[in-house]
């Protein structure tokens, strides 16, 4: 008989929308996981009918079977860290805030998704209200890219130390930690700026600006690998720092792939195949 201790896996949920085309959303926060050695689950908010090129649809998941989801997963498995996608509406964010409360989450990273790539809304207005106000104070972590920086601040911001200034903003809503991710800056590209509150210390992160037109999905891709890596015990700068890698070296083999018509996604399985 074997009285070893059974082994424990590093438990990982995501809250997010579905991606059809597999590159982004629940499909590549899963891909993510497993990619970083972590057993990932999943509670859906949304089913979206897109691909490559578009997000022609989407279709909102009622919020008794989020909580359900939700209940499932928190009573039985729960969960070592928690990455937070899309959520569409103000009473999702509700339904999730109050489930956190209830099972006492902690290492909770907030991807504040508001708009596809392509520009289609991923979130209502009334809902980023909610999200600032319910959201924002349970989470360890929160990693908005520059225009979604700007629509939650009502302002523009350029220079990096606009950047600095914005994160600084951002935790007077209750996070404890931001990173602001600069893909979209165009004086700035591949620069990242991770503000730790509680040391008041700001970390500018660069790598390698990648050229390619597979970037479908990078900021789930990054927001889950930071998730990941606190699973297995990293502190928040170092958990950063690897996911940051992860990413580049993610878009780095799947810009010499192709697949479909638009914009593909990262390679999340490079150590694996390539």
């Amino acid at each position: 008989m074997n009285r070893s201790r059974p082994k424990k896996y590093r438990k990982v949920l995501t809250i997010a929308g579905s991606d059809s085309g597999g590159g982004a959303g629940i499909q590549a926060d899963l891909k993510t996981y497993a990619a970083l050695g972590c057993y990932g689950m999943s509670v859906i908010t949304a089913i979206t009918a897109q691909n490559t090129c578009n997000i022609d649809a989407v279709f909102p998941v009622p919020e008794k079977i989020i909580a359900k989801q939700l209940d499932a997963i928190l009573s039985d498995i729960g969960s070592d860290a928690v990455k937070i996608g899309m959520l569409f509406s103000s009473r999702v964010i509700e339904v999730v805030a109050q489930k956190i409360k209830q099972y006492e989450v902690d290492k909770i990273v907030l991807d504040p998704v508001m708009a596809a790539q392509n520009g289609v809304p991923l979130l209502d207005k009334k809902a980023m209200e909610a999200m600032r106000s319910l959201l924002m104070p349970l989470s360890t972590l929160i990693t908005p890219n520059l225009p979604e920086t700007e629509a939650l601040l009502g302002r523009c911001i350029e220079s990096l130390e606009e950047v600095k200034s914005a994160a600084k903003d951002m935790v007077s809503f209750g996070p404890t930690n931001v990173l602001i991710k600069g893909g979209h800056s165009l004086k700035h590209p591949g620069t990242d700026v991770l503000y730790l509150s509680k040391k008041n210390n700001f970390i500018i992160l660069k790598n390698n600006y990648i050229v390619t037109e597979n970037t479908h999905g990078t900021g789930c891709t990054l927001s889950s690998a930071v998730t990941a890596y606190l699973a297995r015990g990293f502190n928040i700068k170092t958990a950063v720092r690897k996911a940051k890698i992860y990413l580049s070296k993610a878009l780095e083999t799947g810009s010499a792939y192709r697949i479909g018509k638009g914009r593909g996604p990262v390679h999340h399985f490079f150590n694996f195949w390539d």
